[in-house]
């Protein structure tokens, strides 16, 4: 890495990172930087083969649940890569309510939402002790200028990242409470697999409450979604741990639509999503 390197990336780590790494009693664990093929790898995305990966180093940092990543109306100047851990990104409007945009885990790029207005317009949180990979956008721009096809490999992540919110928010106005409920675990047990763990037995780092918002779902409607697919069998619950016993009929009930649409459409029809 070379010397303007470590001053620009030096100069644009946020002050909540610092304080993160620094605070009393703090207990630096696991890796300090990665290359850019390592980060490259961890977003899914090929590296170019005239890219020298050791030429860029990318600095790890640790953070403690209910820790700040970056908040709403700081400067920005850093791109984050989930290296390990859960956390939730959120907006809150003048009244300062809370809406729960994302829950950004390994693998997920956040912070895209600071480019346009160079702060950001939403904060993200630690939902358990986590490590992320900090990106300058400063060396993501410089890389960009000399290598084109990373830029747009990159691009491609963050494109990834809003059409996946989109998969997920675009369609819940449509949806029954129940299949909203059943496309967030099938999305998880979906993302777990993708990160090599198992898909079907997974602890939730976030509360019922975040899941509701998030769904567009009072906390009482998820509890209460949760028990009878408990009681039916769908799935066991123990507090925050699931297992997903019957994944096949979780993503069809994903498509439920509400009961209200589903009272006009033709008996038959209605008898067929009621089975299901």
């Amino acid at each position: 890495m070379s010397t303007l390197q470590v001053t620009e990336f030096r100069s644009a780590v946020p002050h909540a990172a610092v304080s993160a790494a620094t605070m009393p009693g703090w207990q630096r664990q696991g890796k300090l930087w990665s290359n850019l093929k390592e980060v490259c790898d961890l977003l899914r995305i090929p590296v170019s083969a005239r890219v020298n990966s050791d030429e860029f180093q990318f600095q790890h940092m640790q953070f403690k649940t209910g820790q700040r990543i970056h908040t709403i109306g700081q400067p920005f100047d850093m791109l984050y890569i989930v290296y390990s851990g859960f956390l939730k990104s959120v907006m809150i409007d003048e009244t300062g309510s809370e809406q729960v945009l994302g829950f950004p885990m390994k693998g997920d790029m956040f912070g895209i939402d600071g480019i346009h207005s160079r702060q950001y317009s939403t904060e993200t949180v630690a939902l358990s002790n986590c490590e992320v990979i900090l990106v300058p956008f400063k060396i993501f721009s410089s890389l960009g200028r000399t290598h084109s096809e990373m830029e747009a490999a990159i691009y491609g992540v963050m494109s990834r990242e809003l059409v996946r919110e989109q998969a997920m928010v675009g369609t819940l106005g449509s949806l029954s409470a129940e299949a909203r409920v059943a496309r967030f675990l099938v999305f998880l047990s979906e993302r777990f697999t993708d990160m090599g763990y198992s898909g079907k037995q997974f602890n939730l780092r976030m509360t019922r409450q975040e899941i509701g918002n998030y769904l567009g779902l009072t906390l009482e409607t998820v509890s209460r979604t949760f028990s009878a697919f408990n009681a039916i069998g769908l799935i066991s619950v123990d507090q925050r741990a699931v297992v997903l016993n019957d994944v096949q009929a979780l993503r069809t009930l994903r498509r439920l639509p509400p009961s209200q649409s589903r009272s006009k459409q033709r008996p038959a029809a209605s008898r067929q999503l009621s089975a299901a």
